[in-house]
């Protein structure tokens, strides 16, 4: 018999499987809602960045998806401190709210063509107040979820929320595979894109309905109740030293690199199979979404063995992977996505030889330079739209020799502007880049992967390996954070270091390394910038990053 009042296990454990879906869910919508802007990209450079040439707008249609990354690190300190100061519970449903809205209004913001700059500019704030949600919205969902698990299981607790970024983004692809499927890509691409947008204000009301029939975490009612809460969260995590190394310790010795693995391997990896391997965008999302379902539950298992055996040498396994596997795993995806290319890379590399100081950087941040002021200029930029790599060659400047393009055997001397009257020099170019074009479809290069020719399942198992690197680092992420601070400032501590890295180092990698392969003509090049960042937490990891998962949290 039990006192009437008592708990029972199986009361206990209602109570447990509420708590996590309650939070797991109201967080999948969240990521759904942020998910959709870099799912689609490609359509939204054409809708808002129609006013500049298609490369600059594609990398400003990343650098806008890449701007509610900027913010969150300031949405985490504000929410943070709030959940600090009054509670869990109430602050992840004002960040709910907010990120709600926001993606609605997306849905119904007019574009380029209707009200030119001005909807760029929109895009971009909503796309803040978007970043800004998720920076509060996370650390809150993380710290309740953990500081209601039973010790010696916050690993698998906590990576049922690791689960919902994935969660979020296949429910996204879900949505945007099914509206092109039904109404075509071309109705799609002109107004179909908007509909994932305008269905999120359903789902908002959905999960604020479920989060609102939580209690306050146990571990701050006991706080609150004590009187022994932060009076200045901000200043206590921050501004103390003991506090503020296990930040930094935290920021370079575990998320920068988790954050650069996650972004590779559920992003990067997809704009390379569109923008790169020009993979059309329904046969991308499918491949990439089939690879998440394969993917999503070792989140729990990764979270679950971090129970065993510690979060720290998951962590840091996956990083030194990514690091040693990205450059042949891209390679081999080339291959398999997109075949045609990958032959004619071996078999008709591509070279651009000129005077290095005729030759600009391949991306306008004013957006309106075409590129037309040399004849490197408008190779460059002919092979950059083409997504066909290119070795570069410096010529001596005192030559004075036009710039040249080598495909195999062949060579094609690049029209100097400077050296034809100015109503010649317009034609002079596109008769060049018909020439380039006619010469990289005669080499083999493609101007769209052949989807007979895509090997669709070696595809999917590549892109399941990037994901398994994903699940490593990110499945027992939340809860080595919460241990590493204490309860009174955790919201605020485990908030910025997440934040930080997931935001600007994870969140800017697309267009970085975008840029860089814009910069170099080489569509690996890219792939420095999560290797070299992976490598830096994997050193400092080792080194400085304690072991925690055998830590108390309820102090």
């Amino acid at each position: 018999m039990t006192d009437a009042g008592a708990t029972t296990p199986i009361d206990t454990r209602q109570s447990e499987r509420k708590v996590i879906l309650a939070s797991s869910l109201g967080t999948v919508f969240e990521w759904y809602d942020f998910y959709l802007y870099g799912l689609l990209a490609t359509v939204i450079s054409a809708q808002f960045f129609s006013g500049v040439n298609e490369t600059t707008g594609f990398i400003f249609a990343l650098a806008a998806f890449a701007a509610g990354f900027a913010v969150r690190p300031f949405g985490a300190l504000v929410f943070g401190r709030i959940g600090d100061l009054v509670g869990r519970k109430n602050t992840f449903l004002v960040t709910m709210g907010l990120m709600g809205a926001s993606t609605f209004l997306v849905g119904v913001l007019p574009n380029y063509a209707s009200i030119g700059v001005a909807a760029p500019i929109l895009l971009v704030v909503l796309r803040l107040l978007q970043g800004l949600a998720l920076g509060g919205e996370y650390g809150g969902a993380a710290t309740y979820v953990a500081e209601h698990a039973p010790e010696g299981k916050r690993g698998l607790f906590t990576s049922f929320i690791q689960t919902t970024a994935t969660l979020g983004l296949f429910a996204a692809l879900g949505v945007v595979i099914t509206i092109r499927t039904l109404i075509g890509e071309a109705a799609f691409a002109d107004w179909g894109w908007r509909i994932p947008f305008l269905i999120s204000i359903i789902l908002l009301g959905v999960s604020l309905w479920i989060r609102m029939q939580l209690n306050e975490s146990p571990v701050f009612q006991k706080m609150k109740e004590e009187g022994t809460t932060s009076k200045a969260p901000l200043t206590e995590a921050f501004g103390r030293w003991g506090n503020l190394k296990w930040v930094i310790v935290a920021l370079f010795g575990a998320v920068a690199g988790q954050a650069v693995v996650w972004y590779t391997g559920q992003f990067y990896a997809l704009f390379f199979l569109e923008k790169t391997l020009k993979v059309d965008g329904a046969t991308a999302n499918i491949l990439i979404a089939i690879a998440l379902i394969l993917g999503t539950p070792f989140f729990i298992f990764f979270g679950w063995l971090s129970d065993k055996i510690g979060r720290k040498p998951i962590i840091l396994a996956g990083c030194a992977l990514a690091a040693l596997t990205y450059f042949p795993t891209f390679q081999l995806l080339t291959s398999a996505a997109n075949p045609a290319m990958a032959s004619a890379q071996l078999r008709a590399a591509v070279s651009v030889t000129a005077d290095p100081g005729a030759c600009a950087f391949q991306f306008d941040p004013v957006g309106k330079n075409k590129f037309e002021n040399t004849g490197c200029d408008i190779a460059k930029s002919a092979l950059a739209k083409a997504g066909v790599t290119y070795i570069n060659h410096e010529r001596d400047r005192i030559t004075g020799l036009p710039a040249h393009i080598r495909i195999g055997d062949r060579v094609l001397i690049a029209p100097e502007p400077w050296r034809l009257a100015e109503n010649e020099r317009a034609a002079a170019a596109e008769v060049f880049r018909k020439q380039l074009a006619a010469a990289t479809a005669e080499a083999g290069y493609p101007a769209k992967a052949d989807p007979a020719r895509i090997n669709k399942p070696l595809v999917v198992a590549i892109l399941f390996y990037l994901v398994l690197l994903v699940t490593m680092v990110y499945g027992p992420i939340a809860a080595l954070l919460v241990e590493l601070f204490p309860s009174r400032i955790r919201y605020t501590a485990m908030s910025l270091p997440y934040h930080i890295g997931n935001g600007w180092f994870g969140g800017f990698l697309p267009t970085t390394a975008f840029a860089m392969v814009a910069a170099t003509g080489n569509i690996y090049y890219g792939l420095w910038y999560p290797v070299v960042v992976a490598v830096i937490t994997l050193v400092i990891g080792l080194f400085f990053l304690p072991e925690t998962f055998r830590r108390r949290i309820d102090q």
